[in-house]
């Protein structure tokens, strides 16, 4: 996916879409992967901020637990969402093709995450995010037959969903779980 996408999405546009086999075959070895890293390198690594040591087994657990299900939570809602969407852009509406997209989109990202065993590249695994929409660009006309013309809208809104899913769960999650496990940034907590 990340090395060939076009010649994947096209592959993947074969495929009978499984929302099953998409999230336990697919969305949780690679989100578990990213958690598995989180929970190492926040637990025994750890990192500074705002002079603030961070780190510890909670920490590890609180990372762990924000990246896997913010995984599962994002990768669902942002389908449903997307797959809403497809009517007003002349597209296919198909949630197991909307999953597919998502969840196969995310990819880049799930692997940067790996990079989080060393927490002060964490950073720069998330920037591998970014090509993440390029994947979903360039997925919608092959797993959502968008036309031509409705592309650029389709995956702005969906970009802009993709977003505000992420930051909306991720706070949540961050606001619960820091709460549960009794955490905090120093004087600054959520």
């Amino acid at each position: 996916m990340i090395v060939q996408p076009a010649r994947e999405w096209d592959v993947i546009s074969m495929e009978t879409p499984n929302l099953g086999q998409i999230i336990t075959g697919y969305v949780l070895p690679l989100a578990g992967a990213a958690a598995l890293a989180a929970f190492i390198g926040y637990a025994f690594i750890g990192w500074n901020m705002f002079g603030v040591r961070v780190s510890g087994i909670n920490w590890g657990i609180y990372q762990a637990l924000t990246v896997f299900v913010g995984a599962l939570v994002s990768v669902y809602l942002t389908s449903l969402i997307v797959d809403a969407l497809a009517p007003s852009f002349q597209s296919e509406k198909n949630f197991n093709r909307s999953a597919q997209l998502v969840a196969y989109s995310f990819t880049p990202a799930w692997v940067g995450g790996l990079l989080a065993i060393i927490p002060s590249l964490a950073f720069v695994g998330s920037l591998f995010g970014l090509y993440s929409l390029y994947l979903l660009f360039i997925g919608l006309p092959k797993l959502k037959k968008t036309p031509a013309d409705k592309i650029t809208s389709y995956f702005i809104i969906s970009l802009i969903v993709c977003v505000v899913v992420y930051m909306v769960v991720g706070w949540i999650l961050g606001t619960i779980l820091m709460r549960a496990f009794g955490l905090s940034y120093g004087h600054f907590s959520l």
